[in-house]
């Protein structure tokens, strides 16, 4: 996206690059809990550390705006009263889960239960990890309140809901018909729509979030994925009031102001911004659709998925302490396509920034502009004659410069940085080709004219690098002494030539090599290892296991280390394969109370399938079970 808005900038287009947090929805309000606080106070925190990381790299935000502003909440009841009175939105009874010991309905990330499709004991009010599978809360099986563990009862409850049906034909027409829409984001959400929509409960029972606006709606809020793309436009209304034209953010978003809206996404909310966005816009009327939605597929770290609550991840604030933001601009366009997952392998990270970066971007900028330096006094030199082969080079500038600008006009990021490097690559060669070192003794005139070209394939890059890398684009623009900014400069100005007898500047390496053991030690500073494994757990993390008390009610052998055991959980019973066999008799074990992982994935050992896990200590081969104080209920929740 910023790549896209700094190109938009330098061709003088009236762009604006709009960004926020979303910061409703229960996964804030459960974190919140858990620690004790208040869901703002997450926010808050969360807010400051992305919008870090995000203009860290480079992100040049118009605005980095949130969705707990004053101004969203106003915008977003405008625009859900909007659709009530145009009828696109009714009440309906929902049946919904409720914690009879909390006395309250329990949203989605309110509870967990047992997968109804693929067992998976883990499985979320609104999804399971295991299978991927959308869910409803009362769909769960053995669903438990995440708070305090009960087992929480339906009830009725008033929710208010979209007529997402309504537009499934308009859908259609609108995904079918827009040629601008990449084939990933434009297949999915055709299969979804072709399938019948439903109409989209957009309540919650919770006080976090924006409070629905009618007559009834006291306790409850919008549902977050119906407030949080309302955020768009929100925010762009909180730039126009900062610049001090408050009704500018109409130019952008009114049907009559005809402007492209771009969305940069990640595909895993494809559904969201392809299906409800466009719909809720239809309904209310005023606004314009989506121009085209890119989103982006997924990033590994060194094979495996990303996970920052087991510690898999490297994050771009400690990059940032080691590093410059560019070299991770490029590596994640020229990795990471938009039409296919990646994977951030840092053995290729580093060779990147050697072999392309250093050796061929960096190598042809340093020798150009250090040669100049040494003949011709830092100065740009007039040729006296310029061969067909220089003429040739000179135009191969300009095609560039339209190649790029016609690859990211069609967002094909990684082929615009890719004609970048070519022109790069051909000023080596023809720099090694024509050879100024040694044609200064024979032939100066000869030298001059190969170093005038050479210069103005550098006076290029500073502008063409600008997008992609802008950091760097800076200091190329000092070393050139060119005036301005790179940002300020227009896109064509890259065709032009820097005149005999201009002055540059001082000139260092745009890049320097990544030596072997600098490398190592940088890799080790950032990726996990493993054995760090042993590092914090977090709260969110730890909630995760379900630690219950049952006692056990039969007891058979299998070989010489195993017992297979039964033990009851309230109601259920649950296998468990465990290695004590030899620690206990079968009569010590019997009728005794334990506490188990309730929630474990199952697994077969010895051929028989066990679900729960036993806890026990451990300490020079004695094995201690770990037992309550006293009698308790079985199945009670352990904390």
């Amino acid at each position: 996206a910023d790549i896209y808005y700094r190109y938009l900038r330098k061709r003088g287009e009236d762009a604006v690059f709009i960004c926020a947090t979303d910061e409703h929805g229960t996964p804030i309000a459960v974190r919140a809990e858990r620690e004790g606080v208040t869901p703002k106070e997450i926010a808050d925190r969360y807010h400051v550390l992305i919008k870090d990381d995000l203009e860290g790299v480079g992100c040049a935000f118009s605005i980095f705006s949130r969705t707990t502003h004053p101004i969203h909440y106003e915008t977003t009841r405008a625009f859900f009263l909007k659709l009530y009175e145009k009828g696109f939105i009714y009440e309906k009874e929902v049946e919904q889960l409720k914690c009879p010991r909390c006395d309250r309905f329990l949203p989605d990330r309110y509870v967990e239960g047992t997968c109804p499709y693929c067992g998976y004991e883990g499985a979320r009010g609104d999804s399971c990890d295991y299978c991927g599978r959308y869910l409803r809360p009362t769909e769960l099986r053995n669903p438990r309140c995440i708070v305090c563990g009960e087992r929480p009862v339906i009830a009725k409850s008033k929710h208010w809901f979209f007529k997402l049906s309504a537009f499934q034909e308009e859908l259609l027409k609108w995904l079918s018909r827009n040629e601008k829409l990449p084939v990933n984001v434009k297949n999915y959400a055709l299969k979804w729509a072709s399938e019948g929509l439903k109409d989209w409960d957009i309540t919650r029972d919770m006080e976090w979030g924006v409070p629905i606006p009618v007559e009834g709606g006291e306790g409850k809020v919008i549902y977050v994925w119906f407030d949080a793309p309302i955020g768009y436009i929100s925010a762009t209304k909180v730039w126009a009031e900062q610049i001090g034209e408050k009704e500018r953010w109409r130019k952008y978003w009114g049907k009559e102001g005809g402007a492209r809206i771009v969305h940069f996404i990640g595909k895993d909310i494809i559904y969201h911004h392809a299906i409800f966005w466009p719909a809720m816009l239809m309904a209310e009327g005023s606004f314009g659709l989506p121009y085209t939605i890119i989103a982006g597929e997924y990033l590994t770290l060194e094979g495996r998925k990303m996970s920052k609550s087991r510690g898999w991840v490297i994050s771009v604030a400690d990059y940032l302490k080691l590093l410059e933001p560019d070299p991770l601009r490029y590596y994640l366009v020229m990795a990471a396509p938009l039409d296919r997952d990646a994977d951030f392998s840092w053995e290729e990270f580093v060779r990147r920034y050697n072999d392309e970066l250093v050796d061929i971007l960096s190598n042809f900028i340093h020798r150009t502009l250090t040669l100049l330096t040494r003949y011709f006094n830092g100065k740009v030199p007039k040729p006296p004659h310029l061969t067909e082969k220089d003429l040739e080079v000179l135009s191969s500038i300009k095609a560039a410069v339209d190649k790029v600008a016609e690859n990211l006009e069609n967002f094909k990021f990684r082929d615009g940085l890719l004609e970048v490097m070519k022109l790069a690559h051909l000023g080596n060669k023809y720099l090694n080709d024509t050879a100024p070192w040694s044609a200064i003794k024979s032939s100066p005139e000869r030298a001059a004219a190969s170093l005038y070209v050479a210069v103005q394939i550098v006076r290029a890059l500073a502008d063409l690098i600008y997008p992609f890398m802008p950091f760097s684009a800076k200091r190329l623009y000092k070393m050139l002494k060119l005036k301005g900014e790179p940002e300020n400069t227009p896109w064509e100005a890259a065709k032009e030539k820097l005149p005999p007898e201009h002055e540059l500047g001082e000139v260092k390496p745009l890049f320097k090599k990544l030596k072997s053991e600098e490398g190592e030690k940088i890799r080790r500073s950032l990726l996990p290892r493993e054995e760090r494994q042993m590092a914090q757990v977090s709260l969110e993390e730890f909630y995760k296991a379900e630690l219950r008390v049952g006692r056990i009610v039969e007891v058979k052998e299998l070989g010489r280390e195993h017992l297979h055991l039964v033990i009851k959980l309230g109601e259920v019973e649950r296998s468990c394969v465990a290695r004590i066999g030899g620690k206990y008799t079968r009569e010590q074990l019997l009728g005794r109370q334990v506490v188990v992982v309730a929630n474990i994935k199952p697994a077969t050992i010895r051929g028989v399938r066990s679900e729960v896990m036993l806890l026990a200590a451990v300490h020079d081969g004695e094995v201690v079970l770990i037992v309550p104080e006293r009698e308790v209920p079985e199945g009670s929740l352990v904390r």
